[in-house]
């Protein structure tokens, strides 16, 4: 048995490490402490608001503070806390260590305990994988991977120390495929999907009362195609949408920016997404697919692979034209 923080009645929480009491059900996560980076927009207002119903208290935590401030705020001028639950926002750019670890910090000193985190922030750019300026790459490799990576080092001791939980990592379906356009976004959330699933092996060696799961959404309704209004100084300064990387270009609204931004209004509503993380949650499930569409491109991918075979484009919500068959003969 682990013994908890004490409850607001003075009370000794204890959570027993069996499979059916393992906070499995909706009501056992009522009281808690859940923390969401890029909570003031898109998935991770949604995430803040799901857990909010389900009685958590909640850092909001963002970049964009006043975005963080209005979600925090909508959650308590419209009802939605439940009991003595909270919503701190908190600014935090999850590029920096030293700001993850003062995240955690400002957590344990408002409610004493954390119990459940979404490393949820994520930003964009593309292009051409050799044309992309390495200011880009840095920029997305920063927050999409390395500010995973410092959640993690930053949450799981504290979650321990709280007597468990669960963190769900972000990710992408673009961390189980390649499209093109996209490397430096593909490139960082394949390795969240592996650090992910490394990290599901060492938890359940090492703190069973630890759950781990990966979010890997296809199209969701958010503004990750803008993300470059919060880009920082130090990688150029705030850009709007169509100022480099994956852009309108040449081609207008037929660019591959133009594109993507269609098919991202077209997608899920986050809402829908925050659903699907929750009940992962409850069931303690590592693996979170937005689409059977999504899931049949990387099946379809995967076995490709170990069939030997060339790399095929599929994405869903896209026509392609047809890749010429490479055992075709010529005329």
């Amino acid at each position: 048995m682990i013994a908890r923080p004490l409850d607001a009645a003075g009370r000794l929480r204890v959570w027993a490490l069996t499979t059916g009491e393992h906070m499995s059900e909706a009501q056992d996560w009522a009281g808690r402490v859940a923390v969401v980076t890029g909570g003031g927009s898109g998935i991770g207002a949604a995430l803040c608001r799901r857990f909010a119903e389900a009685g958590m208290s909640i850092v909001v935590a963002d970049v964009d503070k006043p975005a963080a401030v209005e979600v925090a705020g909508q959650l308590a001028d419209e009802g939605v806390l439940v009991a003595d639950a909270r919503a701190l926002p908190v600014r935090v750019d999850v590029a920096s260590a030293d700001e993850v670890a003062a995240l955690g910090e400002a957590t344990m000193d408002a409610f004493g305990a954390v119990h459940l985190v979404c490393n949820n922030a994520g930003v964009s750019a593309g292009g051409l994988s050799w044309e992309v300026p390495m200011s880009d790459w840095q920029w997305v490799m920063e927050v999409n991977l390395w500010g995973v990576v410092y959640g993690v080092r930053t949450f799981v001791p504290l979650i321990v120390r709280s007597g468990g939980g669960h963190i769900v990592n972000t990710a992408s379906m673009a961390g189980l495929t390649s499209p093109p356009f996209m490397s430096p976004y593909s490139v960082a959330k394949h390795g969240v999907v592996a650090l992910s699933e490394a990290l599901y092996h060492e938890l359940s060696f090492s703190h069973p009362e630890v759950e781990a799961s990966v979010l890997c959404p296809g199209w969701v309704r958010t503004r990750i195609h803008e993300a470059g209004r919060n880009r920082p100084q130090r990688h150029g300064g705030p850009t709007m949408f169509g100022e480099g990387g994956l852009s309108e270009g040449e081609e207008g609204a037929d660019g591959p920016g133009a594109m993507v931004a269609q098919l991202i209004a077209s997608g899920m509503d986050p809402s829908e997404v925050a659903d699907l993380v929750w009940s992962a949650v409850l069931e303690r499930r590592f693996w979170v697919f937005t689409g059977d569409d999504w899931i049949a491109m990387a099946a379809e991918r995967a076995r490709g692979a170990f069939a030997g075979e060339n790399p095929q484009l599929r994405l869903p919500g896209i026509e392609l034209p047809v890749e010429p068959d490479d055992s075709a003969g010529s005329d």
